[in-house]
């Protein structure tokens, strides 16, 4: 599997990777997350190179997760917001935080809490099954192929997720 051409691989995560697999596009996510919006913010946080920024957020326009909108006309300048796609990456971001939390925070602990509005409580990162609300982990699932299948991979790919 060449990087090149995640994109065009018969895998949901890999063609994920060919837009978000680059350690910069997930920081500009994370600053966008925090509210940041504009070029200069984003450039002054994460102290990143402007054609690499430029880049990063190039690629996420074009893939629809966060869209430029004009905030000043002479000269023309834009910021750049969150669509719904670019939200809906919130769970996977906020999960890869707290993996990092768990392990990387050292002994004084994460250097930022997640409180939840509607109770009040800070809060870590459960996945659950949609079907019956119980917490997931690699050893309670297992895989098949589904409808977007590649007909052979649907013939020899049911296996159970990582038992370590």
């Amino acid at each position: 599997m060449r990087w090149e051409s995640l994109d065009r691989e018969h895998c949901s995560l890999a063609r994920a990777l060919a837009v978000l697999g680059d350690r910069w596009t997930l920081l500009v996510l994370r600053e966008s997350f925090m509210g940041v919006r504009r070029f200069e913010d984003f450039e002054k946080g994460l102290r990143i190179a402007r054609r690499v920024l430029s880049e990063r957020l190039r690629l996420l326009v074009a893939e629809d997760v966060l869209r430029r909108v004009p905030y000043q006309e002479r000269p023309t300048r834009y910021e750049y917001r969150l669509t719904e796609k670019g939200l809906a990456l919130y769970p996977a971001i906020l999960s890869l935080v707290h993996w990092g939390d768990r392990f990387y925070a050292g002994d004084a602990g994460p250097p930022v809490l997640h409180t939840h509005l509607a109770c009040g409580h800070d809060f870590h990162s459960v996945l659950t099954c949609s079907e019956c609300g119980e917490a997931l982990d690699a050893r309670a699932v297992s895989l098949r192929a589904g409808p977007g299948a590649a007909k052979t991979a649907r013939r020899s790919r049911s296996k159970t997720a990582a038992r370590p």
